[in-house]
């Protein structure tokens, strides 16, 4: 039985590849970052609490992070854990930089020293490219334009070194937009499809939304966990691209989702407020998967219209 270690199991993407992996006939052992709150919300509510192994370690404590490597002696590292949220980066730089670039950093250095011969998926991001229209590839330049942009092509850079310098098997996936009813609040998708829920029960009466015409490439973060897994069955290490192909503005998400929930036009319930605008926001992010379609044999099957509908589903009684 292959045994894999997620750091960042209680999030969006580590549940789903907890509920993966499982179902592959894997052990799977979660890291968590101790806290006065438990989140393992999302664990529960796929019934995963008591099928998983879950330990204590933070991205800023290396020791934790050594233990976790040792005790555990993973075929497969998964590194989900970061500080994800790109308009917090701005608020809190220094600690973005540390948990999501040194913290991957760290993971490499740990598996190097304890267990070299785990297969290592690194989640990169989209982000990494910043501003630019043309559609993105795996060769495209990187030129972020936030804190957590510039944190993932620290981690990103430093796994292309330890694959080459180590002889490592990392691969880095470089993820664009994935959502699910099981997003955090603070993204923009689950902010829409929560409100909606919300507005309809009468519990809200307006969004506040920052800017709507930024265009991004959202697909379901389901599909993506599988093509994490994919690359590390792959004979040799690389990094992919994972994506839709296709992009759409925050306003066409409010449209549609406003329209499918039956509340009809958003222009009625939402308000544009400086406050939820980032110093430096990106304009449009699309990406070309075809190397992961070619190599990988992935491409995504829920399409960006039924992530709407599933999404707002999810959150009626929100």
């Amino acid at each position: 039985m292959k045994r894999a270690l997620i750091f960042g199991i209680t999030g969006q993407d580590g549940t789903y590849l907890a509920d993966f992996l499982l179902k592959k006939g894997y052990e799977v052992v979660g890291t968590y970052r101790r806290t006065s709150h438990k989140s393992f919300e999302r664990l529960e509510a796929f019934d995963l609490l008591d099928k998983v192994e879950l330990i204590n370690a933070d991205l800023l404590d290396q020791i934790s992070i050594n233990k976790s490597i040792k005790n555990t002696m993973p075929d497969e590292i998964y590194n989900l854990a970061a500080q994800s949220f790109v308009g917090v980066s701005f608020e809190q730089p220094l600690l973005t930089s540390e948990v999501t670039g040194l913290g991957a950093l760290r993971i490499f250095e740990a598996a190097k020293d304890f267990c070299p011969t785990s297969k290592i998926y690194q989640a990169s991001s989209s982000e990494m490219f910043g501003n630019s229209n043309e559609i993105k590839t795996e060769n495209s330049r990187l030129l972020p334009a936030s804190p957590y942009g510039v944190a993932k092509v620290y981690a990103h850079k430093s796994a292309q070194l330890y694959r080459e310098a180590y002889d490592m098997f990392i691969c880095s996936g470089i993820l664009f937009n994935h959502e699910s009813p099981f997003r955090g609040l603070e993204f923009v998708t689950r902010k829409i499809t929560s409100a909606i829920g919300r507005i309809k029960s009468k519990k809200q009466d307006k969004l506040f939304l920052g800017n709507i015409h930024a265009k991004r490439d959202w697909g379901f973060a389901g599909d993506y966990v599988k093509a994490m897994w994919l690359m590390l069955q792959n004979n040799k290490p690389d990094d992919y691209i994972i994506s839709t192909g296709e992009s759409h503005s925050v306003e066409e998400f409010l449209e549609e989702s406003f329209e499918y929930s039956g509340l009809g036009d958003w222009k009625k319930y939402v308000e544009i407020s400086d406050k939820y605008k980032r110093a430096f926001d990106i304009e449009n992010l699309i990406g070309d998967y075809s190397k992961a379609k070619k190599d990988l044999n992935w491409k995504p099957d829920v399409s960006y219209h039924e992530l709407i509908k599933m999404m707002v589903d999810s959150d009626k009684n929100f």
